[in-house]
């Protein structure tokens, strides 16, 4: 039987390329307009003790991966395009504060004011509120990934994705990182981000629950007035995020090593499903530079 791999590998899709990140190293490949392949490797900075602690090593690697995650992409777009198609700093800029804002008035804002205006009472049903809450958000959700899986730009994303799978099952079973072994393997994985999205939201019901009990230790907010009173819970909110990263990771990272198991399976469930949206069978090609991307973390 193979020995398993030693080094924990994730990823993510780029812009005609795959992101392969380890825990010191993030190796970038894309497939240039030429047809030939462009890697680029970084050392991550070692987080200090206290962010290898359980749950704050959680916070650590969601702001580690986006940040990564965003300049990767910035990188693969700036090989891809024309040189007078390239955005500029600014503009880079400008994109990563609107998508920010549009993440949370998204999953975050739109779905709380729909609950409220459904009749629900926060205050008296802070349990039912958030599982509404939480309905609504993955029905965005759903809406979200599947939407834009109709554009034909996200449908080469959602194929590099299958890829950057692929291959890693591939080197996760110790098999040599060869195109045809990693084309045996499915294009669905319990630890990708998209199952982590559906963590979240479920943790978020349970954490979210407790922010009118949290509020009411302080008596003077039941006589402001609703419209700030429902200002501040909902501040709260956005507050608790990196409660919900941190847990929402350390349940991610224990699913995926126990995902065998009939009950936790049932819990990723949802996430490998909302994975057949976001990934899609890859071509050989795309899956060369996925094995490009991953040669460059796995030493």
């Amino acid at each position: 039987m193979p020995k398993k791999a030693e080094i924990a590998i994730g990823g993510q899709a780029l812009i005609e390329g795959v992101l392969m990140r380890s825990r010191n190293l993030a190796g970038m490949a894309v497939r240039l307009p030429d047809g030939k392949i462009k890697t680029k490797v970084e050392m991550l900075k070692k987080p200090s003790a206290f962010w290898r602690i359980p749950f704050f090593r959680g916070i650590y690697n969601l702001i580690s991966m986006l940040v990564v995650g965003i300049r990767a992409l910035n990188w693969s777009a700036s090989q891809t395009a024309k040189e007078e198609e390239k955005p500029s700093d600014f503009a880079l800029y400008v994109t990563i504060i609107f998508a920010f804002a549009l993440g949370v008035g998204l999953f975050v804002l739109l779905p709380y004011v729909l609950t409220f205006l459904i009749g629900i009472s926060e205050d008296s049903s802070p349990v039912l509120f958030n599982f509404v809450d939480g309905l609504i958000k993955i029905a965005i959700l759903l809406a979200y990934v599947y939407g834009i899986s109709l554009v034909g730009e996200v449908k080469r994303l959602y194929q590099y994705h299958g890829a950057e799978h692929k291959v890693v099952h591939c080197y996760e079973k110790n098999l040599p990182l060869t195109i045809n072994n990693a084309k045996k393997f499915p294009t669905l994985h319990p630890r990708c981000g998209t199952s982590f999205l559906f963590i979240v939201i479920i943790v978020g019901i349970i954490v979210f629950s407790f922010t009118p009990l949290m509020a009411s230790l302080y008596p003077d907010i039941n006589e402001i007035h609703w419209a700030a009173r429902r200002a501040i819970l909902f501040f709260m909110r956005i507050l608790l995020l990196p409660v919900v990263a941190g847990l929402s990771y350390e349940f991610l990272k224990w699913s995926a090593k126990y995902s065998s198991h009939r009950v936790l399976g049932v819990l990723v469930m949802p996430g490998l499903l909302l994975q057949r949206i976001t990934t899609k069978e890859p071509s050989k090609k795309q899956i060369e530079v996925a094995i490009a991307a991953l040669r460059l973390v796995a030493k």
